[in-house]
């Protein structure tokens, strides 16, 4: 299968199927590359839409969340479906009647965790400890975070939560590791 990125524009039916085996276009030491998000993260991909802070607290915060996202790039995942077109993009937060643009929604909504981090403790959600950063991210469920300027923050909560969880677990891989049968409605054409 030919995933080439002639022109850095790939088309339709590249995505897709890049979209199938979880590789996308990010950019390493100058050149594009397709990778999967957590190959990405390792070889210091740069990020597109996410700053580094972001990044970072995206991060932290996937990992609360689901064990393993971090490793698995969770904010290389997000960061290149936000520079995707939104048709094209495999984001959560595309299903729940968020209007576009999305990054917006990460934006704001890791704006104000990082901001409710530093009410809390003093610093950024990246620089809690698991300890600190547990009440906080508990706290977004019911939506009793005071002064919290983000989106809505149980949607919030959510999206990233569902973000970090297909990420981890939503691979044939991911199954054969929990030792759990993998029985698609529909089966993909190809492995991720």
């Amino acid at each position: 299968m030919d995933l080439s990125l002639e022109g850095l524009v790939p088309s339709r039916r590249t995505l897709l199927k890049s979209a199938a085996l979880s590789l996308f276009a990010f950019q390493v030491a100058g050149c594009r590359e397709m990778l999967t998000p957590g190959e990405a993260q390792r070889r210091g991909a740069a990020l597109q839409v996410l700053t580094s802070e972001e990044a970072s607290s995206l991060e932290a915060f996937g990992e609360v969340l689901v064990p393993g996202a971090r490793e698995a790039g969770v904010a290389h995942y997000v960061d290149a479906n936000l520079s995707r077109s939104i048709g094209d993009s495999l984001l959560t937060v595309r299903y729940l009647d968020v209007l576009p643009p999305h990054d917006v929604f990460y934006k704001d909504g890791l704006r104000a965790l990082d901001a409710a981090a530093s009410e809390l403790a003093g610093r950024p959600f990246a620089a809690l400890t698991a300890a600190e950063a547990r009440p906080l991210v508990a706290a977004l469920l019911p939506a009793k975070v005071a002064g919290w300027t983000g989106p809505p923050s149980p949607l919030f909560y959510l999206a990233v939560r569902s973000d970090a969880a297909d990420l981890v677990y939503g691979t044939r891989a991911a199954f054969e590791r929990m030792n759990i049968p993998y029985m698609a409605h529909i089966e993909p054409p190809t492995d991720w």
